[in-house]
């Protein structure tokens, strides 16, 4: 239908009406629900999304999280501080803006592209992201293709309702060969994983989805854009409140100003495309090959300082790779890779053996966690204190100094970690208390461990100290 569509243009009335329809369970247009007025006395906002790590899921330790999340609960908090937010989780992207049209909640927030379609059935905010889509494979299986006659004869598919298919509709308007499934009652992550374990041979995702999920597996490539560039918003039904839209476009617009939105951006999507595919192999092997010689020591320093062993393991791997007698040319050595002076503040005495270096290297951290403003939010209070593993507490502090002078918020990691790397420019650390740095460094630093954390994150269990003692007494 939707290649018939782009062909042949008098049909596009008839094509609307009937997309219509589909959506809001057959009502005729002029019948579609009203939008829910927002409820004084209930006082909440709702939005409709979908679980996913580009919109709303739970986080390790059992909360909501996800840069929809973050923003929806923002903009309340802001706009309509007497209400709370409630989120309505729909099984697929496709059940969306049907919610939206059946009048179940006041805004959608789920990683929506702003396509052509789409505009005839909602209103779409400001846009607050820009995306690319991209055709995916693996490319332990297939070769990256040469053009588009390359994929003919391919099993491609792409999770329903998605503007994916919008796409390769107007794609296949010019190339008559090109087939695809629209796939039911699944997402873009699901069909990503199915072309790394060789189900698929091809799907389409967003960049910064596609960028994300490399990550965890490594085999997958892209093999061409597909499309234009996208915009993301948020949706609204046509018959909303004209001042809650209008709340929501100078939301956008202010938070793009102030640098909201570039922080929640960077924290993320930000660390996505630190690593390669060989970065992300030989972590996954030695995730199971020297790993588990150490996990119960990151656990156990944990439980000494807080901070999740998944975090300390990633920075060890960043640090050593896991190689005890790990040691650099400036004498830096261990797993932990800690200098003589760190030591010798940490009370270590043998800097190769595991069973010091880990839990002083944790302790170290969280001296520098604490050294770091306690205004500073997190997680770019961590990200600073990783920095200053790195390079030093000193010349962090030069950066924020740096990024005040440029206007720059100096209690945002994702505005730090532009002035670091001026670090090395005559024209700035001669200004500075403590001078030049290869400020590049520790920003490499920071986002390798990010990505090494979310990978074992993934992978690997959180560490509860009480639980884990009440699974041993029942074994």
């Amino acid at each position: 239908m939707l290649a018939l569509l782009h062909g042949n243009q008098w049909m596009r009335p008839i094509f609307i009406a009937v997309l219509c329809i589909c959506f809001i369970g057959c009502k005729p247009v002029d019948e579609v629900d009203k939008a829910p007025a927002i409820d004084p006395n209930k006082k909440e906002i709702v939005f409709v999304t979908h679980n996913g790590p580009s919109t709303y899921y739970l986080n390790n330790d059992n909360q909501p999280a996800g840069i929809e999340f973050d923003l929806a609960s923002l903009f309340v908090k802001t706009y309509f501080p007497d209400h709370e937010v409630r989120f309505l989780l729909v099984n697929s992207i496709s059940d969306v803006i049907p919610s939206l049209l059946k009048g179940k909640a006041h805004i959608a927030a789920a990683n929506l592209s702003v396509t052509h379609l789409r505009k005839h059935l909602v209103l779409f905010s400001t846009p607050y992201q820009e995306t690319q889509q991209q055709l995916i494979f693996n490319n332990e299986i297939n070769k990256k293709p040469k053009d588009i006659s390359d994929i003919f004869d391919k099993k491609i598919s792409v999770p329903e309702g998605t503007s994916y298919e919008e796409h390769l509709a107007a794609l296949q308007k010019k190339h008559t060969l090109l087939k695809w499934h629209s796939a039911k009652r699944t997402n873009t992550e699901s069909l990503l994983e199915e072309v790394a374990d060789g189900l698929l041979d091809y799907t389409v995702a967003d960049s910064h989805l596609a960028a994300l999920m490399q990550n965890y597996h490594p085999n997958l490539d892209v093999a061409m854009p597909i499309g234009t560039k996208d915009k993301i918003a948020w949706a609204m039904s046509k018959n909303s409140d004209p001042q809650l839209i209008a709340k929501i476009n100078t939301f956008f617009s202010k938070i793009k100003e102030n640098g909201t939105l570039r922080n929640l951006l960077d924290r993320y999507y930000g660390h996505n495309k630190r690593l390669n595919s060989l970065d992300v192999t030989t972590f996954l092997k030695r995730t199971n090959s020297l790993l588990p010689k150490y996990i119960h020591l990151f656990k156990q320093a944990q439980d000494i300082t807080g901070i999740d062993w998944r975090l300390l393991a990633a920075v060890s791997y960043r640090e050593s790779h896991w190689d005890t007698y790990n040691t650099s040319p400036t004498n830096v050595r261990g797993l932990m890779m800690l200098t003589e002076g760190t030591a010798d503040l940490m009370g270590v005495t043998d800097r190769l053996d595991p069973k010091q270096s880990i839990p002083a290297g944790a302790k170290y951290l969280l001296k520098l966690i604490d050294t770091i403003p306690e205004r500073i939010p997190e997680p770019d209070r961590t990200y600073m204190a990783l920095a200053s593993y790195n390079i030093g507490y000193a010349h962090v502090e030069d950066a924020r100094v740096l990024a005040k002078r440029l206007g720059l918020n100096p209690d945002s990691w994702a505005d730090v970690k532009k002035t670091l790397v001026l670090l090395k420019n005559p024209e700035y650390y001669t200004t500075l208390k403590y001078g030049y740095a290869s400020g590049g460094a520790p920003v490499i630093f920071v986002e390798s461990v990010r990505s090494y954390q979310r990978i074992l994150e993934k992978h690997q269990p959180s560490h509860n100290p009480e639980l884990d003692k009440f699974r041993i007494a029942r074994n």
